[in-house]
């Protein structure tokens, strides 16, 4: 017997151990060359394994193990490799047979010519998590659309997968039969083998037949997976709710995850839920109930990127004070005559937005990143602006906020406002900003220390507006003040700079006409 030995291989001057991520074939699978075995996790990265030869499997390391540079991992029989091609030549011998039956149905037999026709070259073509944004490095499976095993067609929904940022749904890049690699909850780096298709088999004949002599239920099924993403129909489905009864954002009136989320329970299915379940216990006086929910994999990406902002930054906050008084008598003048001309509000984020702006002209570091042992310094200023909605908080930015008029950041706040309620932001319109705002006051709070949003190295927070006995030439006054505060990574950005930004900032808005000057 030719035993072919896989071991760790070097991958990278500095990393002497890595750990098995996952194992994508089982012990005793037939894999050819080249052909993805497991994934392998080391402090720096993650990385593939590779089939150094053709034949059966046999697995030596299991999935968690942490394993030394040139340990043995597994080995491959190569002298077994005959059973496998003798496999393959039969699932087309046989794949006629089961095509004659349905002759009679010759429109049918047209429309599926073309999937068979890859079968004869017995590939399965390999689906790997695309690209979804420059900051965006890995992704959660939320959902499977289709089970293993099942036959797909081209651009047909697979699954869905979630970022820290954003919802999105894998399309199928070929026809064929669906083989799951990466299960619901799993997160996966960018490349990283999700799912292959195996081309030509047989169950794709049968799914299409099934649906012939069953139209009922599969127009059920169908208009399940047509209105619904299986996020939303989970969701849905835990809350009672018939998806019919539920109103679709999404293109061509499909229910997403925020439709589900905002859906109200059904009054008739509350009475039978009731008695099935433990909800009844607060009724009795006294009742300490407990209820346990599973952490969406999109919360637990946000948490886990947060804490990794808090531990790789030297970050620091520093506060002021805005008298707002300024601004609001500007905003009580204008206010009409703007909207009738500009057909938009005008807001107290577009004062901040243009005085951050010239704010970070005068003090660039505000405006940089690091990038490993380097600095980059931006001549733009893309502001992004934290929004909340159902799923979480997103920040979409303002692209060359620098070169916006007052009006057309009113109109660009409130264009992204609306695509975030609606759940419709694109991955470009979240990522790429240099610089963030935060309004906290919204929600009525009075002080807080923002976390920066990463890879930037600072963020302003606004806060609620409060009537406070302030003293102004001598005299004690009432004035309408706003606590500001900027966290701001301390390698980048001195206490001096961080300072100053923020006393350019509170000048600006105390003398709007310094906006309009550009003064």
């Amino acid at each position: 017997m030719a035993e072919i030995d896989i071991k760790v291989p070097p991958v990278g001057e500095s990393i002497t151990e890595v750990t098995i991520g996952n194992w994508f074939k089982n012990d005793g699978d037939f894999v050819k060359m080249d052909e993805v075995i497991c994934g392998l996790d080391s402090d720096k990265a993650t990385f593939e394994l590779t089939a150094e030869a053709e034949g059966v499997l046999h697995i030596k390391a299991q999935e968690g193990d942490t394993l030394n540079i040139g340990d043995l991992i597994a080995t491959i029989d190569s002298s077994a490799n005959g059973s496998a091609p003798k496999e393959a030549a039969a699932a087309p011998a046989a794949a006629p047979a089961q095509e004659t039956p349905a002759e009679s149905a010759p429109v049918k037999e047209e429309e599926k010519a073309p999937a068979p026709a890859p079968a004869a070259s017995g590939k399965a073509y390999e689906m790997k998590v695309p690209a979804v944004g420059e900051s965006i490095t890995e992704v959660t499976i939320a959902s499977w659309s289709k089970k293993d095993g099942d036959h797909v067609e081209v651009d047909e929904i697979l699954c869905e997968l979630e970022s820290d940022k954003a919802t999105f749904e894998l399309p199928a890049e070929a026809a064929g039969t669906l083989r799951i690699v990466g299960k619901e909850g799993d997160t996966l780096a960018i490349g990283a083998l999700i799912c292959t298709i195996e081309a030509g088999a047989s169950s794709g004949a049968a799914a299409p037949a099934a649906a012939a002599t069953s139209p009922a239920a599969g127009s059920d099924k169908g208009s399940v997976e047509k209105h619904a993403s299986p996020v939303a129909a989970k969701i849905l489905a835990e809350k009672g709710i018939d998806v019919k009864d539920v109103n679709g954002s999404g293109s061509g009136g499909r229910i997403m995850k925020d439709d589900a989320l905002k859906a109200g329970s059904k009054p008739a299915e509350a009475p039978k839920a009731a008695p099935a379940k433990p909800a009844a216990a607060p009724v009795v006086a006294g009742a300490r109930a407990q209820r346990r929910e599973k952490m969406s994999s999109l919360r637990k990406t946000i948490a886990r990127r947060l804490v990794a902002v808090k531990n790789e930054t030297a970050m620091l906050t520093t506060f002021n004070e805005v008298d707002m008084k300024p601004v609001m008598d500007v905003r009580s003048k204008f206010k009409d005559k703007f909207k009738e001309k500009h057909e938009v509000g005008l807001g107290f984020m577009s004062f901040f937005v243009k005085a951050v702006t010239v704010a970070l002209k005068d003090f660039p570091g505000v405006n940089a990143s690091i990038d490993g042992d380097e600095i980059v310094y931006n001549d733009f200023a893309d502001v992004s602006v934290a929004v909340s909605t159902p799923r979480g908080l997103v920040v979409p930015v303002i692209r060359n906020a620098e070169t916006l008029s007052f009006a057309a950041v009113e109109k660009e706040i409130v264009r992204l406002a609306i695509r975030a309620r609606d759940g419709k932001l694109g991955l470009d319109e979240m990522s790429g900003g240099t610089f963030t705002i935060t309004n906290g006051g919204t929600f009525g709070s009075m002080l807080s220390t923002p976390i920066i949003n990463a890879p930037q190295s600072a963020i302003l927070g606004m806060h609620n507006i409060v009537e406070r006995a302030v003293v102004v030439d001598g005299q004690i006054v009432i004035r309408p003040i706003m606590y500001v505060a900027l966290s701001y990574d301390h390698r980048i950005i001195d206490g001096k700079d961080s300072v100053s930004f923020l006393v350019r900032v509170k000048q600006l808005l105390e003398d709007p006409m310094r906006l309009l000057l550009d003064m």
